[in-house]
């Protein structure tokens, strides 16, 4: 169940959860550049990156921000969004690589979200 929280559209929680049931996410990485792709029924999104530069990213609900992403771990990458305008609450996400699992986990405020992916072969 998804806890709810002021400012998080509803209906754009319940579209994530039946978008989010299967995604796709292809990662690629050449040094300390990333290139992140994520497909669901019912959006893509792709995102490019250096470590340790300011990139323009979008939060999961469309808002336009600044992000910088930094080494958490050797396997696991920290990103902190903040908004080019506007109220909202403050965003983060990370990836951790272990093992043959991506543990994402997104962030808004207080409320956390935690996904799982599997490797596929």
């Amino acid at each position: 169940m998804l806890q709810t929280s002021n400012g998080v559209n509803p209906m754009l929680r319940k579209v994530a959860v039946a978008a989010a049931s299967k995604p796709h996410v292809e990662i690629k990485q050449n040094g300390e550049q990333f290139y992140i792709k994520t497909s669901t029924t019912v959006r893509t999104t792709e995102i490019n990156f250096h470590i340790g530069e300011e990139f323009n990213e979008e939060t999961v609900d469309g808002r336009k921000c600044k992000s910088l992403a930094t080494w958490e771990t050797e396997n696991k990458i920290y990103c902190k969004q903040t908004l080019l305008s506007g109220n909202g609450p403050k965003t983060f996400w990370s990836r951790e690589l272990k093992g043959d699992e991506l543990i994402l986990i997104f962030g808004a405020d207080d409320v956390v979200c935690t996904r799982i992916y599997g490797r596929v072969q």
